[in-house]
């Protein structure tokens, strides 16, 4: 079996590419990149995977890859996934997320080619949730409240018109937070990580810097979702969309907590004004039933253990 994994070098894509080297040695893994993609997060897998280069928004690049690799399977990671970068770029995250993601399903459809497509969605697709509608479902409205929501919500929709459109394999998953080792240090985990981390090596004055510490987030540890993703195509149901999460909620505040219990560092903890959102999501938590009936995954890896291995992450790299 041949898979394209796009985004293959970001967090989600790498650990994707780690779990299919592992468990199934007998597919061949092919990623598609850019001419400034990053290569940190695979140097340890580059001579075990394929690399194409090219780039959801050049069709011609897309066709290149599709037509040279022949996937059997497509899992569709690339994004601009940074919810606050959305605010202050929402047009080219469209671009990325949305039309990317056109280019790509309008590529396989003039190459006749037939994969199981895994489409990456987001649960802050939900966005403004009253309280009897938590745990969100499948079935849940979406009222996306940032640009990077809606572009999600555009890919989404998307999936389901081209499958019903075209008849395409595709499988949308909703992807809760997820956290681990390799995590960008935007993202909060590992940006709380990465400050406790220059602390411990006085890199820093003893200061953690945040913003709105009442959200509350179901955290998946990457290995887990990505565990789901692969699942998705080997058990899901093409058209169907999947929430993939744990059921469990923790505040921004509990997050940092943890992480400083991990450590021996005495902090102050500041609001930055710059870490708030225009507005902002104030709890997502899952109801992954559906998913988990269907294809029998549930997470393994507990969100304690996903701390402790992104804080050791850090330490190895700071």
């Amino acid at each position: 079996m041949r898979i394209l994994i796009t985004g293959i070098t970001g967090f989600a894509g790498s650990h994707l590419a780690d779990f299919v080297l592992k468990e199934f040695p007998e597919v061949e893994v092919f990623g598609m990149v850019r001419w400034r993609s990053r290569m940190d997060n695979v140097q340890h897998i580059l001579d075990d995977i394929q690399l194409c280069e090219g780039d959801l928004k050049d069709m011609v690049s897309l066709k290149k890859v599709l037509g040279d690799v022949q996937p059997e399977r497509i899992f569709h990671l690339a994004a601009q996934s940074f919810v606050p970068t959305s605010w202050l770029c929402p047009a080219e995250t469209f671009s990325i997320n949305s039309i990317g993601q056109i280019n790509l399903f309008e590529a396989v459809l003039d190459l006749g080619l037939k994969p199981r497509i895994q489409i990456a969605g987001s649960s802050e697709e939900y966005g403004l949730v009253s309280p009897d509608e938590v745990p969100m479902s499948e079935a849940n409205p979406l009222r996306p409240l940032s640009p990077y929501a809606v572009s999600k919500v555009g890919q989404d929709m998307l999936g389901y018109q081209y499958f019903r459109s075209y008849g395409m394999h595709i499988v949308r998953t909703r992807g809760f937070n997820h956290t681990g080792p390799r995590r960008g240090d935007v993202f909060i985990c590992s940006n709380f990580a990465k400050q406790i981390v220059e602390i411990e090596k006085n890199l820093r004055e003893p200061v953690i810097y945040v913003g709105n510490m009442e959200a509350k987030r179901d955290f998946t540890d990457v290995r887990d979702t990505v565990r789901a993703y692969w699942l998705s195509l080997e058990k899901g149901e093409a058209g169907e969309v999947y929430n993939i999460g744990t059921g469990t909620a923790f505040s921004i505040k509990e997050v940092l907590d943890m992480l400083l219990e991990k450590s021996t560092v005495d902090v102050k903890v500041e609001v930055d004004p710059k870490r708030l959102r225009p507005s902002d999501v104030q709890i997502l938590l899952s109801d992954s039933s559906k998913f988990r009936q269907q294809t029998g995954w549930a997470p393994q890896i507990p969100f304690q253990q996903s701390l402790q291995d992104l804080l050791d992450y850090w330490r190895e790299r700071v």
